[in-house]
């Protein structure tokens, strides 16, 4: 309170001192653009915590506010003897201000209404950071990797040749790189909309005004996921009946037990050293006055870190995952369980194969329906009232996700086992490169249609959710089905290209280790982001470049030499 008390006076003085013009300059002031999302008063930390006073320095401190319905935040500058609590009695202090004016003003009625505040939370920012001793205890359990040298964990990593065993499945290759590339479009767009835009509700105008902007920043972007789970499945079906296949054609238990185990081994590596490098970033990076995810991105790894381990995070904890962009890897992995009952199945009755497939399809798209109608989730970009609703129930639930993968392990199991080619004449691969554009076409066009939430259950929008995911990996099973008999023409050229060899192969590790990069590049910032379509063109540019550089990286140093110590390429 002394601290406090010497700064305000001093602020009121008329020649006062450097180090409190510096506290008050650096505390936020009402800007420009309200009306267009620049509600968020951030300061400047660097200014803050370079104010030296007679017996303190300046802390910066955020200040989350509601007024009427609007939410934001101000950065103040206060002595660093003060906690939280302290700053939340400061705030109420009546003598907190420069003259008869508060450091802190609320938005006048001619911008919002209601012209008083209410604090809904406070966090203080500590000058100095200290590394997480549980991050770098798990960093240090990886050091047998320096076994290995780069020559040998490098070796293919950039080659042009395809990565695919065999001759076939080359277009798979441009599928993933070409998803991948959409998923990182994606994020550099919705992560910093969400975070520190200082026009978002233009941005928010902007893309539902234009059906464009659907392809990169709002629901179909989600659908690339979607090809990675049919990717997932066709592949886990090709690679469990060639197990089967050099068994002597025996299914056992013990090569089930092993082909799940590979499928550990391939992922928990690389998955819990981002853990570790998460937590280890995370907590000794200087933060911007939009970094205060890293302190939660810590916190929430150290307490739910097991459900990472598990493979369950994405069904025990929604708001609090560790790494949450890996709720991927929990779904992909359990709906990989549900391959060996599947080829069971069809070994020994196609019929009965056909009834639970009919069966689980109608299941994931009535749950989808269902969820969407009666918590009138949407279709397109979630907006920040459905947010939560959308994460909890829908988006990363195995249930409302295993069709894409049911697609890709049918699909596997029958160019695996096929004898003759399913398409035989041009008029049917003209009639199916035509159902399929028009499947892509909906998918897309469907989501802006139907953009707006209504406030009662929707039949449209259910029917959407339940089917959309399906008819997508529908359509891009075509595409490599086409591909792969010999009717795919200029699309195959390019999706067999060289260049996008090197991509899949470190797709894996730049899924990973991208939405860490884009997290510390927007926490980092001390003035916020503006929206313009050449910003965030630049932003998705820079974000891509350093993404291939890590995931490079992390494939030589840590994917690579785990699978050579395990004995198994995956």
């Amino acid at each position: 309170m002394q601290d406090t008390e010497a700064f305000l006076w001093e602020i009121n003085q008329d020649r006062p001192k450097q180090y409190a013009v510096l506290m008050y300059d650096a505390i936020g002031k009402i800007g420009s653009d309200v009306d267009g999302g620049n509600i968020n008063r951030p300061g400047s930390l660097q200014e803050c915590q370079s104010a030296r006073g007679p017996t303190f320095s300046g802390q910066y401190c955020r200040v989350s506010l509601k007024q009427d319905m609007v939410h934001y935040f101000v950065g103040i500058c206060v002595p660093d003897s003060c906690g939280e609590e302290d700053v939340q009695m400061l705030l109420a202090h009546e003598r907190f201000q420069l003259g008869q004016t508060s450091l802190i003003p609320p938005f006048p009625p001619s911008l919002v209404p209601q012209s008083s505040q209410a604090i809904i939370m406070i966090s203080c920012l500590s000058n100095t950071a200290t590394p997480d001793a549980s991050a770098i205890i798990c960093l240090c359990g990886y050091q047998c990797l320096q076994a290995f040298s780069l020559q040998t964990t490098s070796q293919g990593v950039l080659s042009t040749s395809s990565s695919i065993a065999g001759a076939s499945y080359s277009s798979l290759n441009g599928i993933r790189a070409l998803s991948l590339l959409w998923i990182i479009s994606g994020h550099s767009t919705i992560l910093p909309a969400f975070s520190n835009l200082d026009n978002y509700n233009t941005w928010k105008k902007t893309v539902e005004a234009n059906p464009l902007h659907l392809f990169t920043d709002s629901g179909p972007v989600y659908v690339s996921v979607d090809t990675f789970l049919l990717l997932g499945g066709l592949l886990s079906a090709r690679s469990l009946l060639s197990s089967i296949r050099r068994a002597e054609d025996k299914m056992s238990l013990s090569l089930v037990a092993s082909f799940l185990f590979k499928r550990l081994k391939r992922v928990q590596p690389l998955h819990l050293f981002i853990v570790c490098l998460v937590m280890s970033v995370f907590s000794v990076a200087r933060q911007g006055a939009y970094g205060f995810t890293f302190e939660d991105e810590v916190e929430d790894c150290k307490t739910f870190w097991w459900a990472n381990i598990l493979l369950i995070n994405n069904l025990y904890v929604a708001h609090k995952m560790c790494v949450p962009w890996a709720w991927y890897l929990s779904l992909d992995f359990q709906c990989y369980l549900t391959t060996p009952l599947l080829v069971y199945l069809f070994r020994r009755n196609r019929v009965l194969l056909a009834a639970v497939a009919a069966s689980l399809m109608l299941i994931t798209s009535v749950a989808s329906a269902v969820v969407t109608a009666l918590l009138q989730i949407p279709v397109h970009q979630p907006t920040l009232l459905s947010y939560k609703n959308y994460f909890i129930y829908y988006y990363d639930k195995p249930y409302s996700r295993y069709g894409p993968y049911l697609i890709g392990i049918l699909m596997g199991i029958y160019m695996t086992t096929k004898k003759d080619q399913l398409i035989k004449h041009q008029w049917q691969a003209a009639l199916g490169w035509f159902s399929c554009m028009l499947g892509l076409a909906l998918v897309v066009g469907l989501a802006y249609v139907l953009r707006e939430v209504p406030p009662h259950p929707s039949v449209p929008h259910a029917l959407y959710q339940g089917l959309h995911r399906s008819l997508w990996a529908l359509a891009v099973a075509w595409i490599i089905l086409a591909c792969e008999e010999g009717y795919g023409g200029f699309i195959k050229r390019l999706l067999s290209l060289g260049l996008w060899v090197p991509i899949s192969n470190i797709s894996f590790a730049c899924y990973l280790v991208h939405p860490m990069l884009i997290t510390y590049y927007n926490g980092k910032q001390e003035t916020p982001v503006h929206y313009t379509d050449i910003n965030f063109m630049y932003l998705f540019s820079g974000h891509l470049a350093v993404t291939l550089v890590a995931g490079y990286v992390l494939t030589v140093l840590v994917e690579k030499p785990f699978l050579l110590l395990k004995g198994s390429s995956g």
